[in-house]
């Protein structure tokens, strides 16, 4: 039976300390509901990095009003798509009209979005600053640990099973639940929110991966054979013999599909609520370790030992995207919460950052990851070894620089990074078990109770599942680019065809072209006159033959729709005494 307790290294990011330091209040974008700005100050007679944190409130209708308009103007500011067009040195009034409604509407449109802000968002998320020459990577978890509060303490532990490890981990999509499977046939259950165990089974056999399916009911094993369908009791469901010894599982929760790859390179999609096989596809490249969906799009990456990664749709044999991402084997990948920015890391240890609108590298980092994981908010997690590091872009433009920094204990090695949904919080499946630290700012503090609700009730869950099932996407959806589902594909223009006069006098045409064809004088007795007119028949010939052929191709085409015509309009009674022509 496991016994969830905080070790004695736990920290946390949430906090409510005094108001003091008011003057080093510092950047606040967003918190969760219990997370509090977050400030790094440095000691002045240690070396060792001290936080204060700094408490949010939550601000009432009367006190936001009491700020004035100026912060609306900030947030609308925001919004707004750049600087307003200059129409004063336009000439064109109508142009200078259509452009002046256009920036009318961008201007209500930037207001209504700060309004939704400030009523719905009202959670705000901070991140670790540090002042002078320190660094956010340098401060410890141990340092947090001393600052924070019972409740924030609780979300850092550590899990050792030395017996049953390596680990693998999952969360739900809302965070309150996490799956944990060993390598030796141990899965857990754990409600993230209580730390208490739900269930824990042993099957005894080999797990390679775990992943939840739509809510945290069902969850799928990939054990030694087959993978397995459990509920949440840890009752087996399905056995899935049809996909064989997978190494990796992946669920696409939009369109309800359970997506495979086994040790023989095979890449299967099956759709939970019917139970079909939408695909199975040969990749050609081998066993992969590596496997991640698009969250924008739904299109399964895969990276492979020659380097390359694929990217695959249920509905095609051959990979829409193949592109040659590292000199050797891809170890891991990860996809940005937006799908616009893949990150994958190689055995020659190099990290790139690739922009997957052009399909080239934005930035390459130097150093080696076995496992990397965005979060909601855009950090990088890789984990190789006993270190995990995280890497963050806070100056908005795409460019991943060192945030923080943890040590696995006693040398454990890192199997996988996972960020867990609306908490600042990073799971570690280790080879000694599982363990969680805290990261700020890397949760997304404002949740959709209709997308997401960490605290749904059972009678929301079945709402939630039945609205799910009926708003399922078909696996045609799937493509690199959604936004063109549900557009119109613009008509195409259709060739106009030449009239019989334009041929006719098209036919002539060559036929003159020909008949001024000079014929060359050849010698003994081939160049008689009725040679020469023998000559110049053949090139008159070959002139109208294109003519001809196009013809007689109309005239079939006509001839059969004449016969399909009238075996329509003939009843099905008469249709056999029709006289069939002789072909």
């Amino acid at each position: 039976m496991l016994i969830l307790v905080p070790s004695i290294s736990a920290a946390s990011l949430r906090a409510a300390s005094s108001q003091a330091f008011p003057k080093r209040r510092l950047k606040r974008e967003r918190t969760t509901d219990l997370s509090f700005q977050k400030t790094a100050a440095a000691a002045p007679c240690d070396r060792q990095a001290s936080l204060t944190f700094l408490p949010f409130l939550f601000i009432s209708m009367g006190s936001k009003e009491e700020n004035g308009d100026g912060e609306m103007d900030q947030t609308v500011k925001k919004y707004l798509r750049g600087e307003a067009a200059n129409l004063e040195g336009l000439q064109d009034k109508k142009l200078k009209g259509q452009l002046a409604i256009r920036e009318e509407l961008y201007g209500k449109s930037a207001k209504a979005a700060a309004k939704i802000e400030k009523w719905l968002l009202p959670s705000e998320g901070g991140y670790l600053e540090a002042e002078g020459i320190e660094k956010t990577w340098r401060i410890k978890q141990e340092s947090i640990a001393r600052e924070v509060d019972i409740l924030s303490l609780r979300n850092q532990y550590d899990i050792v099973l030395p017996e049953l490890g390596p680990y693998t981990i999952d969360f739900t999509p809302n965070g309150r639940y996490m799956a944990a499977a060993g390598r030796k046939g141990h899965l857990a259950v754990v409600d993230m929110k209580t730390l208490s165990l739900i269930k824990e089974i042993q099957v005894r056999e080999t797990v390679r991966d775990v992943v939840y399916l739509h809510n945290e009911l069902f969850f799928a094993a990939a054990q030694k054979k087959y993978p397995y369908i459990y509920n949440r009791d840890g009752t087996e469901l399905h056995c899935l013999k049809e996909h064989g010894a997978v190494s990796r599982l992946q669920f696409l929760k939009n369109h309800f599909l359970l997506a495979s790859i086994n040790k023989f390179g095979q890449l299967h999609y099956q759709d939970v609520t019917m139970g079909e096989m939408v695909g199975n596809y040969r990749t050609g490249s081998g066993r992969t370790d590596a496997m991640q969906v698009n969250p924008f799009n739904g299109v399964v990456a895969l990276g492979h030992s020659s380097g390359t990664v694929t990217m695959w749709k249920p509905t095609s044999a051959a990979p829409l995207v193949k592109m040659l991402c590292h000199p050797g084997p891809v170890s891991s990948l990860a996809f940005h919460p937006n799908g616009h920015l893949m990150a994958t890391s190689g055995k020659e240890k190099k990290i790139k950052i690739w922009d997957l609108r052009k399909f080239e590298v934005i930035q390459t980092l130097s150093g080696h990851a076995k496992t990397l994981n965005f979060s909601q908010k855009g950090l990088l997690a890789a984990g190789t070894g006993s270190f995990v590091q995280i890497l963050g872009d806070f100056s908005g433009s795409q460019n991943y620089s060192r945030y923080m920094s943890h040590s696995i204990s006693k040398g454990y090695q890192v199997g996988k990074v996972l960020f867990r949904p609306y908490e600042d919080v990073l799971g570690i499946g280790h080879s000694m078990g599982w363990s969680s630290i805290l990261i700020p700012g890397s949760g997304e503090p404002n949740f959709d109770s209709w997308v997401a609700n960490p605290f749904e009730t059972s009678k929301q869950r079945r709402e939630k599942e039945v609205h799910s099932l009926l708003d399922k996407l078909p696996p045609e959806t799937i493509m690199l680019d959604p936004t063109k589902v549900g557009t119109v594909r613009p008509a195409r223009k259709k060739e106009k065809k030449p009239t019989k006069e334009e041929r006719e006098a098209e036919m002539e045409a060559a036929v003159e072209a020909a008949k001024d064809t000079d014929i060359k004088k050849k010698t003994k007795g081939r160049n008689k006159p009725s040679k020469r007119a023998q000559r110049r028949k053949e090139i008159i010939d070959r002139a109208k033959r294109p003519f001809l052929e196009h013809w007689v191709e109309e005239q079939e085409t006509f001839r059969k729709k004449q016969k399909t015509n009238m075996e329509t309009e003939m009843p099905k009674s008469l249709q056999r005494f029709v006289r069939q022509k002789a072909t």
